[in-house]
This record gives C-alpha cells, sequence and structure tokens, in this order.
C-alpha cells in the first residue's frame, strides 16, 4: 500500500461529510501538511505502518470504551437496543404470568438476565483486543475502505467463536451470582399448567445470555466504529493527531 493510497483511505474513514467544495479544500490542506511534514531529512516521517497503527489504537480505544460502557450497572436492561428479553421458549410462560398478575416475577428474571450479561461483557476484552494485534495491512486496508461497519465484521469474524468460549463460563457463575437460576425457579413455581408446555430441552439459558451478551458488545462496538468515522476527534490518539497536524 502506497502512502498517497493509505492516507486517502484514512481520509476516508475518519472526516466527517462536507460539502463538495469544504471537502476538496481539506483534502487539499491536509495534502499539503503530509507533504511538510515529509519534506527533508529533519521532517518527521509518516509511514504506512504509522498510519495502521493509528487505526489500530483508535479501534483498541472503540473497544475499550464499549466494554466499560456495557459492564455499567443495568447497561443492558435500560437499552432498548441491546435488552436480553425473554428466551423464545418461555414467550408462553411469559405471556401466561403477565394475564394472573404475576409480571413481576418475568420481569425479575428478564433483569437477572441482562445482570449476567453486565458481568460476562469484561472479559471480551483481551480477545478483542488481540483481534486488532493481529490485524494486516491488507485486513486494515479493507477497514479504511469499508461499509460503516467494516471494523465490527471485522471483529465478529476473527473472534466470536473465542469470545463464546470465553464468557460462557462466565455467564455460567454469573448466572448463580445475580440470581438467574432462582428467579427463573420462582417464575415457572407460579406458571401452573403454562410451563407442561414448555421446550426444557431446547432452553440453555446460559448459551442465551451469551450469544445476546456478544450481539449487544457488537451493536455497541458498531455504534462506536461509525461515531468514528463521523468525527475525526471522537476517539484521536497521538498518532493520529501526528497524521493530521497542520
Amino acid at each position: 500500500m502506497t502512502r498517497c493510497k493509505c492516507l486517502l483511505l484514512t481520509l476516508f474513514f475518519l472526516l466527517p461529510q462536507l460539502t463538495q467544495a469544504g471537502w476538496q479544500d481539506y483534502v487539499n490542506d491536509l495534502k499539503d501538511a503530509v507533504k511538510e511534514k515529509t519534506a527533508g531529512t529533519q521532517g518527521a516521517s509518516l509511514t504506512d505502518d504509522a498510519i495502521i497503527e493509528g487505526l489500530k489504537q483508535a479501534l483498541s480505544q472503540g473497544v475499550e470504551g464499549s466494554v466499560k460502557q456495557l459492564a455499567q450497572k443495568n447497561a443492558f436492561l435500560k437499552d432498548p437496543s441491546i435488552k436480553i428479553t425473554m428466551p423464545k421458549a418461555l414467550k408462553k410462560v411469559d405471556k401466561g404470568l403477565r394475564k394472573i398478575g404475576q409480571q413481576k416475577l418475568a420481569d425479575a428474571f428478564i433483569s437477572s438476565l441482562n445482570n449476567a450479561a453486565e458481568e460476562a461483557v469484561p472479559g471480551t476484552v483481551d480477545i478483542l483486543l488481540q483481534a486488532v494485534k493481529a490485524m494486516t495491512v491488507k485486513d486494515a486496508a479493507g477497514i479504511l475502505k469499508g461499509e460503516t461497519d467494516a471494523a465490527t465484521q471485522y471483529f465478529k469474524h476473527n473472534s466470536s467463536p473465542r469470545l463464546r468460549i470465553a464468557i460462557k463460563p462466565v455467564v455460567h457463575k454469573a448466572t448463580n451470582s445475580v440470581g438467574v437460576t432462582e428467579a427463573y425457579k420462582a417464575m415457572i413455581g407460579k406458571a401452573g399448567f403454562v410451563a407442561k408446555y414448555l421446550d426444557k430441552d431446547s432452553l440453555d439459558i446460559d448459551q442465551y445470555i451469551t450469544d445476546k451478551a456478544i450481539d449487544g458488545l457488537f451493536i455497541k462496538i458498531a455504534l462506536e466504529e461509525k461515531r468514528i468515522r463521523k468525527d475525526p476527534l471522537a476517539r484521536t490518539t497521538d498518532i493520529l493527531k501526528q497524521v493530521f497536524a497542520n
């Protein structure tokens, strides 16, 4: 990848949408700035490696920020975009409980599912950061010139299996500590005849929480990626400051 191509890809990734005239003026200004920085033996050199390292730093900060946000109390429960709802296998139980005025039991169970996810999410950081470190020049180029969720798709492709393996034991532990099992038993105990129609063999609560926690994580990473693409100041690092200095 040439320095020119890498610069243009970086511009495409980081700059907000501008008018056509404003875009061209901004690009020209940055080109001039880069020429000044790379001119002469005393100028600071902007290599492809440095620009790619800037991308890695931005992605790393995006990952850490997303995970930190999701680990907060009720982060899942109070966010409609990632809230873990009643498993499909328990929909009839949920409906039955609400009909007989026992919605508090159903709500308590749902809350426990979301709280378990919050406890499990911090265990994803190292795996996602490893994916960032393993990123090649080709991977970086694909992200820089890709769709608005190209980085998120990269994480999904390179991390999903390991994420599930890593956090399911944490989820299993969390289901006990936050009262998922207790809430489940209380809910089923009040479900009456509706519980007879429950397909218990197809219900793996730990796996359900694991999958939903990872889904929520990727939703937040995608939002962070979109923000970084639109706002060059969103996740500024020292290397990115060097690239865009003028």
